[in-house]
């Protein structure tokens, strides 16, 4: 019996999204044929999972996508997110219209955000300007055609923009306590995580502070202090990787000989450099004031005019001229 050996043709044909499979034996008679439906492009987007960026300096979130309508000029809109698709707070927006390549932009949260990208060539990415430790967070990126074609795509993972900034000192304070007792909190802000050390009179050099029960907003972070046992400066230093900040407290108590009780002289950083702005402003005023009203030294007085008469002393003389009288 004669051997049979099967050719298999694939033709795509074009427009129709079909894949048309063919089966003939060497003699060219069909055996079967085939028809599968070819996998359309589909709306993806592509995001990074994270963008790390310093407070202060700016980041680019990058962002792509596809679709399954082929050269579609019609308006779009393009829009990003803030803290979870669909449904977070719109952070910027713009729109284009039918075969402009220019998205005009409605809205833009505190003016910091900006396309980079152009979304006639699927691309939205964006950049946020002057960053800071609030920015961070997770961002998600969204197209709309609004033309012949109404369909729409938002990324559901988005991208997790991480801020990092060194520390700062945000407050100090000494609150009074119980049985005339002081205690210290100091609250400071970064990322990483700052942690918090408190130095002072017989504290040594670096005492881990304790942080302190509640919860602190963002990336701050606050230590205690709890018992002030003598007079002196309290120093909160903040340290993570990318640096370190300190602020000072004084505590200065007073025994009065009127009074029972005992009261605390509390002059925190700022509070000690508004004193000593005080003191300059004065000593200005005062220098302002002397321009203005000069201070002559003390002078003998004026000698005022007296009502006199002078006699001619020659009147008595008898080979003179009479004698002459004068008032002045």
């Amino acid at each position: 019996m004669p051997r049979t050996n099967a050719l298999t043709c694939r033709l795509f044909i074009a427009g129709m999204g079909s894949l048309v499979r063919t089966k003939r034996d060497t003699t060219g008679n069909l055996l079967n044929t085939e028809m599968n439906s070819a996998p359309a492009q589909r709306w993806s987007m592509q995001v990074p999972a994270e963008v790390s960026a310093t407070a202060g300096e700016a980041a680019v979130l990058p962002c792509t996508f596809t679709h399954p309508h082929r050269h579609y000029d019609g308006p779009l809109t393009a829009i990003w997110r803030a803290g979870e698709p669909f449904a977070g707070p719109q952070v910027f927006r713009c729109a284009a219209a039918r075969g402009s390549e220019l998205c005009q932009t409605a809205l833009s949260l505190h003016g910091r955000f900006r396309l980079l990208g152009n979304p006639r060539r699927n691309d939205l990415s964006l950049r946020i300007e002057r960053l800071a430790l609030a920015d961070d967070g997770r961002y998600f990126c969204r197209v709309e055609f609004a033309g012949d074609v109404h369909d729409r795509y938002e990324s559901r993972q988005g991208v997790r923009l991480r801020v990092t900034a060194a520390p700062r000192i945000v407050n100090i304070s000494v609150l009074p306590g119980p049985g005339h007792a002081f205690h210290a909190l100091c609250t400071a802000e970064g990322e990483p995580s700052p942690a918090l050390t408190w130095s002072g009179p017989a504290l040594g050099d670096g005492l881990a502070a304790t942080r302190s029960p509640g919860h602190d907003p963002g990336h701050q972070v606050t230590a205690e202090l709890p018992a002030l046992a003598h007079d002196g400066r309290y120093t909160c230093t903040a340290s993570n990787s990318l640096g370190r900040a300190e602020a000072s407290v004084y505590l200065f108590r007073f025994h009065g000989a009127s009074r029972a009780s005992t009261t605390a002289l509390l002059l925190g950083a700022l509070g000690l450099k508004a004193l000593l702005l005080l003191g300059v402003l004065g000593v200005r005023a005062a220098a302002h004031h002397r321009l203005e009203h000069p201070v002559t030294p003390d002078a003998p007085p004026r000698p005022q005019a007296q009502e006199s008469n002078y006699e001619n002393l020659n009147q008595m003389s008898p080979r003179g001229p009479p004698a002459a009288v004068c008032s002045p």
